[in-house]
């Protein structure tokens, strides 16, 4: 899996000119599902993000995570960040997971984010046409992929 991590004032998800869902302060996080993750993949990452240390603590250090900031979360399924361009100037998307395999994961995803963050995770729609409006805080942008650990 490889997820894009940003922190944000506020974000939202519009599908067909209508807002779906938005966030007020949280993290806005792109999940590229690639073939060959699996439940230990969505176990480490969701908890890797709902620890992450991107949120100000009193003296304006990085120093909280989203539990202890309290803030929302917006996942959208993005395909794309499973891109591949060593060659030419098409990206390729061989990597990443066909809608019958990305969809459970996605959703498993979904579930063990609200566990670990213990509400409710807004998201957009899979495999719909979406348009994503944010205020990246910082800016703070974090980039994860479990295949590497980092």
């Amino acid at each position: 899996m490889r997820a894009v991590i940003q922190r944000v004032s506020r974000a939202s998800v519009s599908i067909d000119g209508e807002v779906k869902t938005k966030i007020k302060l949280g993290l806005l996080i792109l999940i590229g599902i690639e073939h060959e993750d699996d439940q230990s993949d969505i176990e480490w990452l969701s908890g890797k993000i709902v620890r992450l240390r991107v949120f100000p603590d009193e003296e304006g250090v990085m120093n909280r995570s989203i539990l202890d900031a309290g803030g929302g979360i917006l996942l959208i399924s993005q395909f794309t960040l499973q891109a591949s361009t060593k060659k030419g100037n098409r990206p390729s998307y061989i990597k990443a997971a066909k809608p019958e395999s990305a969809i459970p994961l996605y959703e498993a995803f979904i579930r063990r984010l609200e566990l670990d963050l213990g509400k409710k995770v807004e998201t957009g729609e899979f495999g719909a046409m979406m348009d994503i409006s944010l205020v990246n805080s910082g800016p703070v942008t974090i980039y994860i992929d479990t295949k590497r650990k980092e």
